[in-house]
């Protein structure tokens, strides 16, 4: 997976999740609010404890206080329950979709299972969830070893003393500054596009581009031992920078720019793959 931190959807309603210690933890208010469909998911929750609490069922020992992206785009701490407490609290909550919740719910539980026994039945959902986006197969063989090289830097930046959230996010924009000359939102209005995902709206060339100022910048960290927020900067700067010089050489050579406006908004991938051909 791309990041550890995931968003599922159950009935149209987005139920924000994050792995820790090996198993899934759902965030208490979003399921809340899929299933009372209240407005007031927080004020519900917050009487469900005291409930819950005089049941015998100790919150505090069952629940954790884990960093999940809220609304304002921040990570926030919010309440949240592994499978076997989530299926406990979904009990107390009066509500048609309670057992259709829980058959979801131990689907994705079982389905992740599976993925980390066997982690190529995880890459064989996602290739077949871009398949029916309307992706090519070129497109998304180069896609998913892009995830894999993400992965692999943010892994490397966790051991090093990066901070999730913020800290990610400005060495991510210092390679893609350094790469393509833009941030990854300057990139994102490049190509008209709001909340979608970056990646999925590049093409070939920009993210093979992507890779290696990723790779590079695992590289130099790696090399150089980098720890910390600014020794890593600079490893992302610099391998930013392989990347972004290697881009413009091939823009020399071909004549054509690799960053594009193009997006697959309207018009998947595949069928413009084939228009191009």
């Amino acid at each position: 997976m791309e990041t550890k931190n995931a968003l599922v959807v159950f009935q149209d309603k987005k139920i924000r999740r994050i792995w820790y210690n090996e198993e899934w933890w759902f965030s208490i208010v979003d399921v809340i609010g899929a299933l009372a469909e209240s407005e007031r998911a927080r004020k519900y929750w917050s009487d469900l404890k005291l409930k819950l609490s005089d049941e015998s069922f100790e919150v505090s020992e069952k629940i954790g206080q884990l960093k999940l992206l809220a609304e304002d785009g921040k990570f926030r701490q919010t309440d949240c329950a592994n499978t076997k407490n989530m299926f406990r609290i979904i009990q107390s909550i009066p509500s048609p979709k309670a057992e259709p919740f829980k058959q979801w719910l131990a689907k994705v539980g079982y389905e992740r299972v599976q993925e980390i026994e066997n982690p190529e039945l995880a890459q064989a959902r996602m290739k077949d969830l871009y398949r029916q986006k309307g992706y090519s197969d070129e497109w998304i063989e180069k896609r998913v070893r892009g995830i894999a090289v993400r992965q692999e830097l943010t892994d490397e930046w966790r051991q090093r003393d990066v901070k999730e959230g913020n800290e990610f996010a400005i060495l991510t924009n210092e390679i893609s500054k350094a790469t393509f000359g833009k941030t990854v939102e300057e990139y994102k209005e490049h190509k008209k596009l709001n909340k979608q995902n970056l990646r999925d709206h590049m093409n070939d060339l920009e993210l093979i581009f992507t890779m290696l100022g990723e790779a590079s910048t695992t590289e130099i960290a790696k090399s150089k031992d980098a720890q910390g927020f600014e020794e890593n900067k600079d490893a992302a700067s610099k391998g930013g920078k392989i990347a972004g010089n290697a881009r413009k050489n091939l823009e020399i050579a071909s004549g054509r720019k690799v960053v594009t406006e193009g997006n697959y908004l309207e018009q998947p991938e595949k069928i413009r793959r084939k228009l191009l051909k």
